[in-house]
C-alpha cells in the first residue's frame, strides 16, 4: 500500500484520539462489561450488549487509526522553504477572477478535510488544480456550474 499524505497536525490529532481510546475508553468499557456480567443472565442484559457493542466500535476505531498512521507520510510544511509554489500542507489564498471573491484554503489529507475550517482534501478538484502552481498563476477548476478561473494570491507555510 502506498503512503498517504498527512499533515503534522492531522497525525497529532489521530495519535491523541488513539491514546484516549486505549487509556480511557477501553478500560471504561471493560469495567462496564465486567459490571454487566455480574448482573447475571447475559441473554437479556441490555447493559452487557450495549457495552459489547461499544467495545466493538472502539476496537474498530483503534485498528482504523493504527492503520492510517502506519500508512501515513507525515509532512510538516514548516520544514519546507516557501518558494511560492502550491504543495501539500500549504495555506493558499485564491481569488475568483470573475467575482473578485478571495478565499483561503489549507490543503490537507483526505481524513483531515473540513470545509467549515477551510481545509480541503488533496484529492479535491480545487486542490488538484492548484498543486504545482505558483503565486500569481491563473488556474481553471471544473465545478458543477462550469469552469471557474482563480488567481493564486498567496502561498503560506503556516
Amino acid at each position: 500500500m502506498s503512503k498517504v499524505p498527512m499533515t503534522k497536525e492531522g497525525s497529532q490529532k489521530l495519535r491523541a484520539e488513539l491514546e484516549k481510546l486505549k487509556t480511557v475508553s477501553r478500560p471504561r468499557i471493560i469495567a462496564a462489561i465486567a459490571e454487566a456480567r455480574e448482573h447475571g443472565d447475559l441473554k437479556e442484559n441490555a447493559e452487557y450488549h450495549a457495552a459489547r457493542e461499544e467495545q466493538g466500535f472502539a476496537e474498530g476505531r483503534i485498528k482504523e487509526i493504527e492503520s492510517k498512521l502506519s500508512n501515513a507520510q507525515v509532512i510538516d510544511v514548516m520544514q519546507i522553504d516557501n518558494t511560492g509554489k502550491v504543495i501539500f500542507g500549504v495555506t493558499v489564498e485564491i481569488e475568483n477572477v470573475n467575482t473578485g471573491k478571495a478565499t483561503t484554503y489549507r490543503i490537507v489529507g483526505e481524513d483531515e478535510a473540513d470545509l467549515k475550517e477551510l481545509k480541503i482534501s488533496i484529492t479535491s478538484p480545487i486542490a488538484r488544480a492548484l498543486i504545482g502552481k505558483m503565486e500569481g498563476d491563473l488556474v481553471q477548476v471544473q465545478v458543477p456550474d462550469g469552469l471557474v478561473e482563480y488567481e493564486i494570491i498567496e502561498v503560506q507555510h503556516i
